[in-house]
């Protein structure tokens, strides 16, 4: 059988991932996938949770290492056994969690590891300071170099790891989902910022899940799908259903699949709801089969009305009624007695037990239900774990695995699969779908219809207009700690809600 020919790269792709193959227990993670890198381009990987992406990238800055396969860098082939190797090479990654030290001050991150020093070698305090300016000169960011980076947001610190992957000859950057706690203004401001990394022929690897940035920021697109390379292509040669159905291997004929629900009969019942130096006098109805969106920039104190009204933090004055009767809850136990289920914003910091397995964080929150004396029902347990694994389609090696080694969209299911459990009348959603590819989206959307339609009443918190719009009944909006805003879904529309999420007057 004749051999095929040698690949030749061509000149300007900077970094090839060739025939990588990365063996979990249980799972192929990635099997002989291809991957380049191009000079002065935003190379967008995209495809489902558990389709190999962040792991392709834990192999390329040297945290994990492959089975086979080989990294070529710049024409070479390299082995990046650790990060240090990575930095070394000039890749460098920022992910959704930063990874500054927050008592530092902002130039003191920029150096760490590599301070100007005097010639006694000292560090050069002044120098730094200096130095760390240039940088975010560049960038066209204005950041006090001698602040602690604990007082910084989000969008801010994410340009302090650029400017520190600046300082470093940074040839390639990856960035993970780096837009997922952003507002629309920081969005633009990191695309920008983006682009003119590009232009300077930096090579950006960027990982996102949500298609209207794919369409923006891209010069080429990658998919995987299943751990398998699937096809890259021009981002101007590619339609959105073509792309998703690259990702998902089905066509999704509908990503907000709403089901009509006739509005039943009030079941939560806030009034003048207030928790000092966070949001007041909160007044809304929610009732059973509704979908309830709760809009607002990053800032608005969304989450905030959530995890009061779940007892997480308690109430300073205002009233709540559940099916009729005022109620006080200063905790989640009180919470759930009433019929509520709560899934936090952040699944991996508030919603799962990372170390322990699949089995255990389903059957947490019902854990009590499988007591017999001081044993538990390990049988009884499983048996509605696996009910639950199984309804919720999670995709595992079983329900032994760790919950820590599942993809973000998996997470999610699990999360979902624990509150569920326990049977809940009221649902609270706090950005239910963030972080997570489009397939898992689409289900998840799909499965909140059904159970509005069975009755359930859910309160959505979520940043996405798309989501807000394409899943709610009735829309509120916050802006700094107030309600400014109420639409039916036949009158909401992104304008209307983008003037009540800034205050502004609609023209006339």
């Amino acid at each position: 059988m004749p051999q095929s020919a040698p690949y030749t790269m061509p000149e300007d792709v900077i970094l090839r991932a060739e025939k990588i193959t990365k063996v979990y227990p249980g799972t192929v993670a990635l099997n002989e996938v291809d991957f380049n890198v191009y000079r002065g381009k935003v190379n967008v990987l995209v495809g489902e949770n558990g389709a190999g992406k962040s792991t392709l990238v834990k192999i390329i800055i040297g945290v994990v290492q492959a089975n086979s396969g080989q990294i070529i860098y710049d024409g070479k082939p390299v082995k990046i056994t650790n990060p240090q190797i990575a930095q070394h090479l000039g890749i460098a990654t920022i992910f959704q969690e930063v990874s500054l030290f927050p008592d530092l001050t902002v130039a003191e991150n920029i150096f760490i590891g590599h301070e100007p020093r005097n010639k006694l070698g000292a560090i050069d305090w002044r120098k730094m300071n200096e130095m760390a300016l240039k940088p975010l000169e560049e960038l066209g960011v204005k950041i006090d170099v001698q602040r602690k980076v604990l007082g910084l947001s989000i969008a801010e610190m994410q340009m302090v790891e650029i400017a520190k992957a600046l300082t470093a000859n940074t040839q390639i950057l990856i960035m993970d989902e780096p837009t997922s706690a952003l507002t629309l203004h920081e969005v633009k401001d990191l695309f920008r910022i983006v682009k003119k990394l590009r232009d300077d022929n930096r090579a950006i690897i960027f990982i996102s899940h949500r298609l209207e940035e794919v369409f923006e920021i891209a010069d080429r697109v990658t998919v995987f799908r299943d751990g398998k390379y699937v096809g890259t292509d021009d981002v101007k040669d590619i339609c959105p259903d073509d792309l998703v159905r690259m990702m998902v291997g089905r066509n999704i004929n509908q990503l907000y699949p709403k089901i009509k629900v006739d509005r039943g009969e009030p079941i939560l019942k806030v009034t003048n709801l207030a928790k000092e130096g966070w949001f007041e006098e909160i007044s809304f109805t929610l009732h059973k089969g509704e979908i309830l969106g709760l809009s607002g920039l990053v800032g608005a104190r969304r989450t905030e009305v959530a995890t009061t009204i779940f007892g997480i933090t308690p109430a300073d004055r205002g009233e709540i009624e559940v099916k009729g009767k005022k109620v006080k809850i200063d905790n989640p136990r009180k919470a759930m007695s009433l019929g509520m289920a709560y899934v936090p914003e952040n699944r991996q910091r508030h919603g799962l037990v990372l170390r322990s397995d699949i089995r255990k964080n389903i059957s947490l929150p019902t854990i009590n239900q499988f007591k017999k004396f001081i044993f538990i029902d390990r049988k009884k347990e499983l048996e509605v774990s696996e009910d639950m694994h199984q309804k919720m389609e999670i995709r595992s090696a079983g329900l032994q695995q760790l919950a820590q080694e599942l993809s973000g969209g998996n997470q999610q299911k699990v999360v979902l699969a624990k509150w569920l459990s326990t049977h809940p009348e009221i649902l609270i959603l706090d950005e239910p779908t963030r972080g997570i590819d489009v397939g898992t989206k689409a289900a998840v959307h799909e499965l909140m219809s059904k159970l509005a339609k069975e009755g359930l009443a859910i309160l959505m918190v979520s940043s996405e207009l798309e989501e807000i719009l394409g899943m709610s009944d009735r829309v509120l909006v916050m802006c700094e700690g107030r309600l400014t805003g109420e639409y039916e879904r036949k009158e909401a529309d992104q304008e209307k809600i983008m003037a009540a999420a800034t205050k502004r007057s609609l023209a006339r």
